[in-house]
């Protein structure tokens, strides 16, 4: 990854201290190696403190490149964090989904008659900690609406929404207030739009603001 000019490698990283109520994942070494590399490639955390909550939904975007799941694999962990991320259960395959499953995936069955929705609140209540993490995008290419999995899956399970973003013009992984979903979703996903600016992406040309 180069590193832009608005970014310098050998900053501090301000890495967010994380409880022990919150789903954890890997150890000092993984840590230590990942702080060094967020460190040598420019990147480091601004905003709000962690969540110390046991659930919730972690929402990411703009999503606009393919970078953008190194960038979370590294930020996961360098604050040891264990999140979960949804994929067709055609990608958990043997070989492939030794990886994606070491690395957080949880196969969703898309053809099932409990759809995603409901397979991954099953999912979050038998689960003593968890971070759902989603793209509202739900794709790379440009799209003018989010796709409303996220809010439903926090709905359905009482979960907050805690909305990260990754800002490739400054090299910031932005983390912003945990947000309390009231029921409203217009207005709540109108309110957590507000936090994401196209600028932000990877490629901005493929954000909807």
């Amino acid at each position: 990854m180069s590193v832009p000019q608005t970014a310098r490698s050998g900053g501090a990283v301000n890495v967010p201290h994380v409880s022990a109520n919150v789903a954890r994942r890997g150890n000092a070494f993984m840590k230590g190696m990942m702080i060094t590399l967020m460190r040598l490639t420019g990147w480091r955390f601004t905003g709000a403190d962690f969540p110390d909550r046991r659930k919730f939904v972690l929402i990411v975007a703009p999503h606009t490149s393919n970078w953008d799941f190194p960038v979370g694999i590294m930020a996961m962990y360098a604050l040891g964090i264990r999140g979960t991320f949804l994929g067709k259960d055609t990608l958990f395959k043997f070989p492939l989904g030794i990886l994606m499953r070491f690395l957080g995936g949880f196969p969703v069955d898309r053809t099932s008659r409990s759809d995603v929705v409901t397979q991954t609140t099953e999912l979050v209540e038998r689960s003593d900690r968890i971070i759902i993490v989603l793209s509202p995008e739900g794709t790379r290419k440009y799209a003018p609406r989010w796709r409303s999995g996220f809010y439903w899956i926090a709905q359905k399970t009482g979960m907050p929404i805690l909305p990260v973003a990754f800002d490739f013009s400054e090299r910031a992984i932005r983390v912003f207030p945990l947000f309390e979903p009231t029921g409203d979703q217009d207005a709540d996903v109108a309110a957590l739009r507000r936090h994401f600016r196209p600028e932000m992406g990877r490629y901005p040309e493929k954000y909807a603001p």
